[in-house]
């Protein structure tokens, strides 16, 4: 079988993760220990992240033409691929999460959404909350005004109702028109 023959699979393999992806990131892994990798692998692996060591050679072939070539430059020294499909933030946290305990993994650039980040820019796509988080936070900024006017509401019917609340603006509107009165007989 010729070399080529042997290779081809991979590359489709390659191909074929990346067709689908969110976001790809690569990494160079040189330096984590063996407990650190499976730590890592772990942690991808429950965020619903495909992660692989390729050779940059099957990688460059597989990249081409598609919106990862902007990645071919990244292809030095040994890389390992992480690719989501759901999450287009998560393998940027993840990885970024993990690097701040693991010196030695580095982040090389990525792609999220179609658009080509360096290593700085997969930082600050890491700091972005996931989709879920997002939504909680919106459906609590959504809820929170509703659930203020329920505590009033609750707050002024434990009281006795609108009532009470009328009954100091009627003492304060009584001397405002006692004033034009009395102001009228002086002009006179």
């Amino acid at each position: 079988m010729a070399k080529v023959e042997l290779k081809k699979p991979i590359v489709e393999e390659i191909s074929a993760a990346v067709k689908d992806a969110q976001s790809v990131v690569l990494v160079d892994y040189r330096g984590l220990t063996v407990e650190q990798d499976t730590q890592l692998r772990k942690q991808l692996r429950e965020a619903g992240i495909t992660y692989k060591v390729y050779k940059n050679t099957m990688m460059n072939f597989a990249f081409k033409g598609t919106d990862y070539e902007s990645l071919l430059p990244y292809l030095e020294g040994p890389s390992a691929v992480a690719i989501s499909t759901e999450d287009a933030t998560a393998p940027a946290r993840v990885l970024c999460k993990f690097a701040k305990t693991a010196d030695a993994l580095e982040v090389k650039g990525g792609v999220v959404e179609g658009i080509a980040y360096d290593a700085k820019g997969i930082i600050e796509i890491s700091k972005i909350p996931s989709r879920e988080e997002l939504l909680s936070k919106l459906l609590g900024s959504i809820q929170s005004p509703i659930a203020n006017f329920a505590r009033v509401m609750n707050q002024l019917a434990e009281k006795g109702g609108a009532s009470e609340c009328e009954a100091p603006a009627k003492e304060e509107a009584a001397p405002a028109e006692a004033a034009p009165a009395e102001e009228t007989p002086a002009a006179e």
